[in-house]
């Protein structure tokens, strides 16, 4: 089951790529210009359990960006993007599928 009670999503920022610890939280960045959304999922330390997905909320320059404060680094994190299915045109969305699955912030 996933809760989002304990977790807060704030705009970001765009111009550094990845997972970024900054003292306070971790700013979250991915590419992608055709995107419709991207939920962030954040896992439990076994990596097993999701415990909170949280809807990236800003979109700059074809960046998905979003800060979680208080997230310490270490944090097992994937997304979930969507978007069109077009592989004729090279889009393959499926946000059943968790893409960097247990990245570590």
């Amino acid at each position: 089951m996933t809760t989002n009670r304990a977790f807060e999503i704030r705009s970001g920022y765009s111009h550094t790529l990845g997972a970024n610890y900054d003292g306070e939280g971790v700013n979250f960045a991915i590419f992608s210009a055709h995107a419709e959304r991207v939920e962030l999922c954040l896992y439990d330390p076994s990596g097993e359990h999701e415990v909170a997905r949280l809807e990236l909320p800003e979109y700059t320059d074809e960046i998905w960006h979003g800060y979680v404060p208080k997230l310490q680094p270490g944090a097992l994190y994937g997304y979930r993007v969507y978007g069109p299915y077009d592989p004729e045109n090279g889009h393959r969305f499926n946000p059943n599928k968790l893409l960097s699955r247990r990245s570590k912030a």
